[in-house]
Formats: structure tokens, sequence, C-alpha cells
């Protein structure tokens, strides 16, 4: 298989860490039940290899937890809790982000401290969308920067955002991707570059606009041998195939605002022709009773789909199993449901004998963790809508703003 090598970014290996103070963006968003409990950790182990290969440094962590108005819009001090349990070393938790008391803090660090500042998301100017150049004068950065030698960006998941704290210190510092945000571009990249044939994407969910989005870039630029659709959007693919999907399906396509994407998805079946698989049958949802029936029977039942079909597993498994890349995207089905995660689960197990396997976060990489195939795939992606815009060929803002933030330091050397 070839591999995709070239970094237009830098990296932890391109900069002498060593007793340097270094800023690290992290993404250690997780869903908190009431109390305040971490419920699921996994965002916040992601990043223990970045601060490990930073012993040596200090380290300042910053991120955020929820957004205003939520019940889960909590201070960072649980995350810092966690972050100490996995590195076997305390992480100090400061109440601030860059007022005195974070500066000092800061200012007193020793060779291998980690230090957690304040959720980034109680300055109001974090959320605003701006220029990298536009962030470099606002009191976080103007306050921070000073304070610290180098900035790395290992938060993949909200890179898609152009958020203050991910954009307003490349402008000023040298910067660079945290391991994990370099594990995932050459990941994905791999996927989407460099990954062996046939490519194969399977999108499903329900987020149909971001689905086709994909579909249109991978095969335009021929990312991608083929496209097997399943859930909402496989139900968008069919009744642009001139399939009558039924009142219930199409009222759900309707009230989602998915109406005007069926014509989207014609085009894409029409300057692609073969390159899209559609389901050949599915699984309708009768008051929790599996009912397997033909697309060409669906128009026949008021029942939802809720799956895809056995037909339909066989062939998308075969042709799955035996892809040189396969991208996951989006569960089959309604895979919270019994009897309706059969879809979702022999799909990601097919990926699992495929060369190269990836599973594009959000809802599928969850579904594959609860499914016990996390260990079995090559790569599992932390990010939801980062990782819909990057397959989709996107620029994501943070990831810019590294790659110009590289342009300009290697034209000073």
């Amino acid at each position: 298989m070839d591999t995709v090598q070239d970094k237009d970014y830098f990296t932890i290996d391109d900069f002498d860490v060593d007793d340097k103070t270094i800023l690290v963006r992290v993404d250690i968003n997780t869903p908190m039940d009431p109390e305040g409990s971490i419920l699921d950790d996994l965002r916040i182990s992601s990043h223990i290899p970045t601060i490990k290969d930073l012993e040596d440094s200090r380290v300042v962590l910053l991120a955020h937890q929820s957004r205003a108005g939520k019940s889960d819009f909590t201070t960072m001090q649980p995350h810092a809790k966690r972050l100490s349990h996995y590195l076997g070393r305390e992480v100090e938790y400061v109440d601030d982000i860059f007022g005195s008391h974070a500066r000092s803090r800061i200012a007193a660090m020793e060779k291998g401290d980690v230090l957690l500042l304040e959720n980034v998301r109680f300055y109001s100017e974090e959320t605003i969308s701006r220029s990298a150049k536009e962030h470099a004068s606002t009191h976080m950065v103007k306050n921070l920067a000073p304070l610290a030698d180098i900035f790395l960006n290992d938060a993949f998941a909200v890179s898609h955002r152009s958020h203050l704290s991910l954009m307003g210190f490349t402008h000023l510092l040298p910067c660079g991707a945290g391991r994990l945000m370099e594990k995932e571009i050459t990941s994905l990249d791999m996927g989407i570059k460099g990954g062996g044939r046939p490519c194969i994407f399977v999108l499903g969910g329900a987020k149909v606009d971001d689905s086709l989005k994909v579909a249109e870039n991978v095969l335009s630029n021929g990312g991608a041998d083929r496209v097997l659709v399943t859930g909402v959007v496989a139900n968008v693919m069919l009744a642009a195939s001139g399939f009558d999907i039924g009142k219930a399906n199409k009222d759900f396509i309707e009230s989602q605002g998915y109406l005007e994407q069926i014509d989207r998805a014609k085009k894409i079946l029409d300057d692609f022709d073969g390159k899209v698989g559609l389901p050949i049958d599915v699984a309708l949802n009768d008051n929790g009773s599996r009912i397997e029936v033909s697309v060409e029977e669906v128009g026949d039942s008021v029942l939802p789909i809720n799956d895809i079909g056995i037909e339909t597993i066989v062939a998308y498994s075969r042709e799955i199993s035996q892809a040189g890349t396969v991208i996951l995207n989006g569960p089959a089905g309604v895979s919270e449901q019994d009897g309706f995660e059969l879809g979702t689960y022999e799909i990601v197990k097919a990926a699992t004998e495929a060369d190269y396997s990836i599973a594009g976060g959000g809802h599928i990489s969850a579904e594959v963790r609860n499914m016990g195939f996390d260990h079995s795939l090559s790569h599992i992606s932390t990010g939801g809508g980062s990782c819909i815009d990057y397959l989709a060929g996107t620029p994501l803002p943070a990831i810019e703003a590294l790659k110009k933030a590289a342009v300009i330091i290697s034209k000073h050397d």
C-alpha cells in the first residue's frame, strides 16, 4: 500500500520541546451526567500520547466542555482528575483562563508539570469565528502567548471551527500538530489519497447533506471506486432512483429538511452511473419487529425503514471485505434499537477484513466501540463534523492555520 508522507504542517518532531512551555489545545469535551461525572473518557485518553511525548516540557492544556446554555457546560476540574489518572501524575486544574491567577501558575511551572486551564468557552470571544490574525489580538492570546514557546493543536474534532483557542496562537507562536491531530490527518489521508484499491465509502446515518457532499467529493476526484449507501442517505437515494419509499419515510425526509436533497442525489446517480450501490431490500419496523421486504415493496407499507435488509447486508459485506480501503460513516439503520443493529454490525464486521479500514467519527465510531470492534479497524476517528468535512474535501480552518504558519516559518528559515 502506498503511504502519504509529505506533511505541510509541523509536528512535535520538528521542535526542540525540552524545558519549553507548550500550549496544547486538546478536545476533551465529554458526555457528563447531571452530577458532573464523566460518562465516556475516550477523548481524554486519546490525548495521552501527546502529553507523554512532552514529559520534559511544561504543558499548558487549553480545552472546552460543552457550550453555553447546556446542562453539561461545566468547569474542567473533573477532566483534570481523569487526565491525572491516565498519566499517573498530577494534572493541576486552574480555575482561570488568562487572568493573573492563570498567568502566575504558568510562570511557576517546572519541567514535567502539566496544567489544565479553565473551560475556554467561559470566555465570550472563544466561539467567535475569525481569522488567526484577528484572534491574535484578543485578550486570551495577548495574555498567554508571551508565556509560551510553542503552540500545538491536538484537537482534530473541533478543527472545523475557526475558534479563538484553535486559531489565535498560530499567528504569534511556532506551532504544529499534536500526536492525535497528526494521526487523524495521516490516517484519513491514507484512506482518501494513498489507500489500497478498491476504495469503498459506506455512507449512512441521518445527515444526508453531509453524506452527499462526501459522495460528490470522493467520486469526482477518483478517491472512491464505489459508494455504498445505507440509513436515511439510502432512502433519499432510493427516492432519487424512482422507488416509492412509502409515506413514513418520505415524511421523515421532509421533517429533516432533506426533500431538496433528492434532486442532488439523482445528479450523483446520473453523473456516476454504476459507482453508487443501493439497497436491494430493507428492514421495516413493525412495533419493534423486523419485517424484511424488497425495495420494490416498501411503497405498499406505512412502516418506517430502520435498517438495510439481509440480502443487502450479504452483498455489501462481500464488497467491503474484499476492499483495499473502506471508510465507514454513519450507521446502517436505527442501530440503538434491538433487532435493527444488524446492518451496522455486519458492515463493521466486514470492514475488519478489508486491508485498511476507517470509522469516520461520530455515531459510527461510537457503534464500533459498543460492538467491540474498536481494536479491529485500522483507524477510528475522534471527529464528527470535522471528519465529515475532511472526507468531503472541505478545508478545516484550524488545520489550514497550522499549514499557513508552517509556510511562513519555512520561508524565514
